[in-house]
C-alpha cells in the first residue's frame, strides 16, 4: 500500500513491497516489478524470452545523428506478448496531454499500483549516457511534490530518483521510438501464475521469436537486419560527422547500454537454459540446450564487433569497421542456424499432437 509521512520522503506516496534490485534490461526490469508486485514472480531471462523479445534491427535516416542498431523487437512488444501469452491483463494509457498523463499516473500510484513509463532516457537527471532513447522503460513506485521515484536497470542504480520536471520531460519526448506519454499496469489472474501455464507457454515463445527473426518484413529486420548492418558498417567513416567520437557511442551504446550487442543473446542463452528443465519433452529439450550454446558464442562475437567499432574510431583505421563486418556475417550465421533449429519445435509440438 502507498504510504507517507516520517518513514519516506516529505508529503511521498511510496508503495510499499516493491523489487527493487534493477536487472540488465529495461523493459524486462520494468515489467519484472510490475508483475512480481501483481503475485508473478518470474527470471528476467524467463520474461524476456516468453516475451519473443531477440531480434535485430538496424536504421539509419537523415533525421538520425547516428545508425542505431538494436538487438530486439522494438520497445513494448515485449511487453505486449509477454501478458497475452500468459493471459495476464494489460492496462495501457496514452495521451498528448502531459496534464492529463500526470493526473492518471498520480491516481494509480495513489491507489497502490506502480506504473511502467516509456520516455527518453535523455531527460532523466541520474542517467549515465545521456544519449536521447525513447525507447526505454522503467517503473515508477512512488513520488512527492519535487521527485519521481522509480526502478531502472541495475547499470544505471536500480532504485532511482530524478525531479518531476525532468520526468515530464522525458514522457513528452517525441522522435524515433517514441510514445505518447506511454504508461502500463498488470493484473495477474491466479490462472496466468501457474507454473504449467508457464511451462506450456515456452515453446510458443520460442517458435514464434525464431520464425519473425526468419522471416522480417523488411531488410532491416532479423537476420537480413543484420547483413544489412554488415553491408552498412564498412562506410561509417563517410557516415559520421566526428569518427573518434561518434563511433565511439555506438559501440558503447551497443555493448554497454545493451542496443545491440551481447547483452540480449546472453539474455536468451539464460532463457533456454532455464526452458531446458521445464520443457515436457526430453526432444524439445535437447533442441533447445544445442541452440542455447550458439547464442553463447554469437553473445561473445557481439562483444567483438563493438569493439572493433570503437578500435575504429579510436585509430582512425576503417580495416576495423571491415573486420567488424565480417563478424556480423559470421553472427548471422550462427543466429540463422540457431532459429531454424527452434523454429522446428513448431513441426514436433504439431507431430506430438496428432499422436
Amino acid at each position: 500500500m502507498p504510504r507517507g509521512g516520517s518513514d519516506g520522503p516529505v508529503n511521498a506516496t511510496i508503495i510499499d513491497a516493491v523489487p527493487t534490485a534493477g536487472g540488465l534490461h529495461c523493459e524486462t526490469t520494468a515489467l519484472g516489478v510490475l508483475l512480481t508486485h501483481a503475485g508473478l514472480s518470474l527470471s528476467e531471462p524467463m520474461l524476456f524470452g516468453l516475451g519473443a523479445a531477440l531480434s535485430f534491427v538496424y536504421w539509419d535516416s537523415k533525421q538520425q545523428d547516428l545508425p542505431f542498431l538494436g538487438g530486439r523487437v522494438k520497445p513494448f512488444a515485449l511487453t505486449q506478448a509477454l501478458t497475452s501469452r500468459l493471459g495476464v491483463a494489460l492496462r495501457v494509457e496514452e495521451t498528448t496531454s502531459a496534464r492529463k498523463a500526470w493526473d492518471r499516473l498520480r491516481t494509480t500510484i495513489d491507489r497502490g499500483t506502480p506504473v511502467g513509463l516509456q520516455l527518453d532516457s535523455y531527460e532523466l537527471e541520474y542517467f549515465g549516457s545521456r544519449v536521447h532513447f525513447a525507447g526505454h522503460v522503467v517503473a515508477m513506485y512512488g513520488y512527492d511534490q519535487d521527485t519521481a521515484y522509480l526502478i531502472d536497470t541495475a547499470q544505471q542504480g536500480g532504485k532511482v530518483s530524478t525531479t518531476l520536471e525532468s520526468l515530464t520531460r522525458a514522457r513528452a519526448a517525441r522522435g524515433p521510438m517514441s510514445a505518447h506519454h506511454r504508461a502500463f499496469t498488470v493484473n495477474v489472474p491466479t490462472a496466468a501464475a501457474r507454473p504449467e501455464r508457464i511451462h506450456e507457454a515456452i515453446v510458443p515463445a520460442i517458435t514464434a521469436c525464431a520464425t519473425e527473426f526468419l522471416a522480417p518484413p523488411i531488410a532491416n529486420l532479423g537476420n537480413r537486419g543484420i547483413l544489412t548492418a554488415a553491408k552498412r558498417i564498412p562506410s561509417w567513416f563517410d557516415r559520421v560527422a566526428d569518427p573518434a567520437r561518434d563511433l565511439a557511442v555506438i559501440a558503447m551504446l551497443m555493448e554497454r547500454a545493451g542496443t545491440g550487442g551481447a547483452l540480449f543473446r546472453n539474455l536468451y542463452r539464460d532463457f533456454l537454459t532455464e526452458s531446458e528443465e521445464l520443457v515436457a519433452r526430453r526432444s524439445h529439450a535437447d533442441i533447445i540446450v544445442e541452440n542455447a550454446a550458439r547464442f553463447a558464442e554469437s553473445a561473445l562475437l557481439w562483444t567483438r564487433a563493438s569493439e572493433l567499432i570503437a578500435h575504429a574510431g579510436s585509430t582512425g583505421q576503417a580495416d576495423f569497421l571491415t573486420e567488424a563486418a565480417e563478424v556480423l556475417r559470421k553472427i548471422e550465421w550462427i543466429e540463422t542456424a540457431a532459429m531454424t533449429s527452434l523454429a522446428s519445435l513448431e513441426k514436433a509440438e504439431q507431430r506430438g499432437g496428432r499422436q
